[in-house]
């Protein structure tokens, strides 16, 4: 395990600095200390802003998402020890896992997804020693781990029902007649409760978040989150998962936790009814990769079958580097498809260059004194507040997600720039509107800024009446 993490390491450290922050994470760095927001609860931003005291600089924010995969990969390969996987089974599940797709998006890039990639393989473990181990005290390192995956997203309430719902189905229901699940359970909401506090004395403004993702993803969402299952950690290992699903339901010594199969079954019908992301199975994914790596190991007896496995896992890997990490020069990826495979490179390409095209319509204005700017989505808000003040533009403001309690535009500002998608609400409340610019990054990247327009718009109403119509969640 420790050549493929310090390998793993390697390579994300490497490339932490390269290209730009990703949207998510300019939102992250944004955001005040606080219990939770509106879209999200607290540890993804308390983390990015701690680790953003070492250098405000991109390769310093992602240091947690560098650990949390490097934890991940800890996890996954104890899971594979503890179905009875040998050394050969363990070192297939580390370089495996730990240079798929998934876990080399969420290790180079900071985001929630990166921290859960621990929590629920984390939280799986405990559950498969309880019952392999026959040793019930795990339930309560579950419950606790649970509790604190709260902190980073409430989707981990989804993997808790998933598996009930698996004990209740498959069992052994004789689990549930010990009182060691409830008291984890009980931890659960022990160590969760400020966090649900919060939630519970703000009107549970993650379901109003999951409302809007449903409505804005749901459709999209239903078809990609099939085929994502089979590049979760590259199509080639996509057999190797299936693998450990089938014999999780057909080994008789894993008859204890044959649940988790059906559980997947049920996650994967919550994550079509909630229509959110693409990726929340991914958590249980990785489980059923670190119990197929012990069948894989097993038919890999002859020299020559052991070849084309080491063959197949090397070349996954590379395929992964490539589209999955900032590899590829910024200057030429636009010329290849991953941006287009890779929704998260194209997020991090052009925020100075959008930054600095808004400085430039802010300083041909005839007085840019008394100036506000909009931005449309939390990245263009992020960026400015990153590169803005070097170019002494003032502070901008937006109606996304959490961001829209944070500040109001000054009264004194008559000239709004409004950027970005939000611009055709621009017509309605403002006397009158120039576009003026259309965003460019210059690299032929075609991200969800490039070729938004920049309005130049003069004032008259107050903000209490405008304001709210620029507030918007997804």
């Amino acid at each position: 395990m420790a050549i493929p993490a310090a390998a793993l390491c390697l390579l994300l450290t490497l490339v932490s600095g390269n290209y730009g922050y990703h949207r998510d994470e300019l939102y992250f760095r944004m955001l005040p200390p606080a219990w939770g927001y509106i879209d999200q609860p607290p540890l993804t931003p308390w983390l990015v802003r701690s680790f953003g005291l070492i250098a405000d600089e991109v390769w310093a924010v992602r240091i947690p998402a560098t650990l949390s995969t490097l934890l991940a990969l800890v996890v996954v390969v104890l899971i594979t020890r503890e179905f009875g996987g040998a050394a050969y089974a363990q070192g297939l599940c580390a370089w495996g896992f730990g240079f798929g797709v998934v876990p080399l998006l969420f290790g180079h890039v900071m985001l929630t997804a990166s921290v859960d990639l621990v929590f629920w393989p984390a939280v799986v473990l405990c559950v498969v020693r309880a019952l392999l181990r026959q040793a019930p005290a795990w339930w309560l390192a579950a419950g606790i781990i649970a509790g604190l995956a709260t902190y980073n997203k409430l989707l981990i309430a989804g993997l808790l029902i998933s598996l009930l719902a698996g004990l209740l189905v498959a069992g052994p229901r004789s689990a549930l007649t010990t009182p060691w699940p409830w008291i984890g359970g009980a931890l659960t909401l022990a160590v969760a409760a400020p966090n649900l506090a919060y939630q519970a004395t703000h009107g549970w403004p993650q379901l109003s978040m999951g409302a809007a993702l449903n409505e804005n993803n749901a459709a999209d969402t239903r078809v990609d989150m099939w085929w994502f299952l089979f590049v979760t950690l590259g199509p080639p290992l996509a057999l190797v998962w299936c693998l450990g699903w089938w014999h999780l339901m057909r080994r008789t010594a894993w008859r204890p936790v044959r649940f988790i199969a059906i559980a997947f079954l049920v996650l994967l019908a919550l994550a079509f009814a909630a229509g959110g992301q693409i990726y929340y199975s991914a958590g249980l994914v990785v489980v059923f990769f670190a119990v197929g790596c012990i069948p894989s190991a097993e038919i890999m007896r002859s020299r020559a079958r052991r070849l084309a496995v080491w063959t197949v896992v090397a070349v996954n890997a590379v395929a992964s580097t490539m589209i999955a990490l900032p590899v590829i020069p910024v200057g030429v990826v636009g010329r290849t498809p991953v941006p287009e495979i890779n929704q998260l490179a194209r997020d991090q390409v052009g925020w100075p260059a959008y930054v600095a095209q808004i400085g430039d319509v802010v300083a041909n204005l005839p007085d840019p004194s008394g100036v506000t700017i909009i931005a449309g989505n939390y990245g263009e808000a992020g960026a400015l507040h990153r590169y803005g003040p070097a170019r002494g533009l003032p502070p901008a403001h937006s109606g996304h997600n959490e961001l829209y309690y944070l500040s109001t535009p000054p009264e004194d500002a008559r000239t709004v720039i409004v950027v970005g998608g939000q611009a055709d609400l621009a017509g309605a409340p403002f006397v009158s509107c120039e576009e003026v610019a259309r965003l460019d990054n210059g690299l032929d990247v075609d991200n969800e800024e490039q070729g938004q327009p920049v309005l130049v718009c003069d004032r008259t109403q107050p903000w209490s009446d405008l304001w709210p119509r620029f507030r918007h969640l997804d």
